[in-house]
């Protein structure tokens, strides 16, 4: 069968984080939501998705296809039932459409002459960008019990102190040393070729893609993703970093989202809550104001390529766009759109020209190409963002 992962309903509610990438590429857990389809199911997958984005994420059409809102998680009992989806059949999760069979020669999709499957136990959804590091520890803990299962840690280092070895697994070529590592509250995954460097605390739940980096003395507290190619030192509370981002220095981030290719300065901070105690309200894309969140604690959301210098101070509930350069004293307001340069005392539109130069640098060190897709997308986003910007 070939499967199709669309974008659904809840796309723009995503952004920034779905300016860049389709929903599928969003990571939550240890692996991005195509990942533990794709493990799940057995196949590779495609994706429908906004058209500037297609050329980097095509979708190939088969005779027979099913297609998957990708903004919901699989587990064995929901993809069992999709994975054997007959003609005119779909799968909801109360009036949102998870699934459902087509033909390349369908011209469209009435749902009405479907045969409804309603999936009645529970489900992660991605639908907020704050679902990302608020739901991150459930679907950490289903990712690790899904990549870890029959099979056998690599040996952990006797230099390392250690709590609940059994819920800790390491892949081939993970080097930790000299750290604590505390599975009591969550399992502790650190990926292919990944190091932990020295004096390092982590209490889980903790993911560690592969070829990561812990830096010296990092103290972090679980549920917190570091993606692929990802570097980390400081204190580090319940965070999501989505791979080749960096806070390699001391400074507190928490509750927070980071995109790719984000790098954050030297002794930067994020509060993750108000004075107050009140609820913490973030940026909404869609209704072009700042919308309730439901939490207490919300930190800092930052979008692709997006930076900031050292010593910067985000308040709480801060979103960042794409390609956003933030430094300067002071806090930066709670809404920095894509494109701006500055801080506190105010931004100016960020060339994309300059934008790409500082693009090509870095993603070069990581032995990525910044090529005319990535600038094609890139570019795309300039323009779309063009009205939150005042020079």
């Amino acid at each position: 069968m070939n499967y199709i992962l669309f974008d659904g309903t809840v796309r723009n509610a995503l952004l920034p984080f779905t300016y860049t990438r389709p929903v599928a590429d969003i990571r939550v857990g240890i692996l991005t939501i195509r990942e533990k389809w794709e493990k799940y199911l057995g196949n590779t997958t495609t994706t429908i998705t906004e058209e500037y984005l297609a050329e980097k994420y095509p979708m190939v059409e088969l005779e027979e296809n099913v297609l998957i809102n990708a903004s919901f998680l699989p587990n064995p009992n929901l993809v069992d039932i999709i994975s054997n989806l007959k003609e005119n059949e779909a799968v909801f999760y109360e009036e949102e459409v998870i699934a459902f069979y087509t033909k390349d020669t369908q011209e469209e999709v009435k749902f009405d002459s479907y045969k409804a499957i309603e999936f009645k136990e529970d489900v992660l959804r991605i639908e907020h960008p704050w679902d990302i590091f608020s739901k991150n520890g459930a679907a950490l803990k289903a990712d690790f019990e899904l990549l870890t299962e029959g099979r056998k840690s690599a040996p952990i280092s006797k230099t390392n102190t250690v709590m609940h070895p059994e819920h800790i697994f390491l892949e081939d070529g993970a080097t930790v040393e000299c750290s604590i590592l505390n599975a009591t509250d969550g399992p502790i995954y650190i990926g292919k070729d990944a190091e932990v460097m020295e004096g390092s605390i982590i209490r889980g739940g903790f993911a560690l893609g592969a070829h990561a980096i812990v830096k010296l003395g990092a103290k972090i507290y679980g549920p917190t993703t570091i993606g692929p190619h990802s570097r980390v030192g400081g204190e580090v509370n319940n965070v999501v970093f989505f791979a080749y981002s960096n806070k390699g220095h001391d400074g507190f981030l928490g509750n927070a989202v980071l995109g790719e290719w984000c790098n954050i300065g030297a002794d930067t901070n994020n509060s993750n809550l108000k004075n107050n105690y009140d609820q913490v309200r973030l940026w909404n894309y869609e209704t072009e104001g700042f919308a309730k969140t439901g939490l207490q604690f919300c930190g800092l959301m930052m979008g692709d390529h997006s930076k900031c210098g050292i010593n910067t101070m985000f308040n709480t509930g801060t979103v960042v766009g794409v390609s956003a350069n933030i430094f300067g004293s002071g806090f930066p307001r709670n809404f920095v759109p894509s494109y701006s340069w500055g801080g506190a005392s105010g931004f100016s539109t960020y060339l994309p020209k300059k934008a790409f130069e500082t693009a090509k640098v870095m993603m070069a060190r990581r032995g990525q190409e910044f090529d005319e897709k990535e600038a094609a997308i890139l570019t795309h986003i300039f323009e779309e963002t063009k009205k939150w910007r005042k020079d």
